[in-house]
């Protein structure tokens, strides 16, 4: 099944974004690489701006489709934040010239830089915190947190970790164990009952 044009300018977009940071991308390599016209780029998308908040946005929506069906919830906090670390920490590698790219930006342009970030990430980061809100309404998380110093720390702890292994080679302990003791000292730090909490 062939692409639509949309569909090659994001992929493009990210392609390129990552290769040349946001200054560098131009509007003009972007439809080249997606074997379309500028035209077409900007009447999909009307700016580079616009181009790179849909890159982010999709590049998010596969963690926020992790919370999302809450039908594959299992309501056993441990397994269910190791299922959501293991997807996030599968999206950070996955976009990991992206994630640098932005980084880098935001230095040049920090408030441009972190309004896209905060835009991108706000839909699964609010999933995350309506999970954890649920389980504290179960019992599982105890009360009086600020839950959205909790996610961020979470998701910081991931991408430290990646940034860290991909950066310096990391050898004393594999990608999964990092992730597992993440969620294990998450788990311990917010659990309502952390002798009880199912393993």
């Amino acid at each position: 099944m062939s692409l639509t044009a949309r569909e090659r300018l994001l992929a493009a977009a990210a392609e390129v974004f990552s290769r040349e940071g946001l200054q560098g991308a131009t509007t003009r390599v972007i439809a080249r690489e997606a074997e379309v016209s500028e035209v077409t780029l900007f009447r999909l998308f009307e700016s580079k701006e616009r181009l790179l908040a849909e890159v982010l946005s999709q590049v998010c929506n596969a963690q926020s489709e992790s919370l999302a069906n809450k039908a594959e919830w299992t309501h056993d906090l441990h397994a269910d934040l190791l299922a959501y670390a293991r997807a996030y920490n599968d999206m950070l590698v996955k976009n990991e010239a992206m994630i640098r790219t932005l980084i880098g930006e935001a230095s040049r342009q920090p408030e441009h830089a972190k309004q896209l970030i905060k835009d991108s990430v706000k839909p699964a980061r609010a999933r995350f915190i309506a999970y954890l809100q649920e389980a504290g309404e179960r019992g599982q998380v105890r009360p009086g947190l600020d839950l959205h110093i909790i996610a961020d720390m979470f998701t910081g702890m991931l991408l430290s970790g990646m940034l860290r292994r991909s950066s310096h080679g990391v050898r004393d302990y594999s990608a999964a164990s990092y992730i597992e003791s993440c969620v294990d000292v998450l788990v311990a730090g917010i659990a309502a009952h952390p002798s009880k909490i199912k393993r």
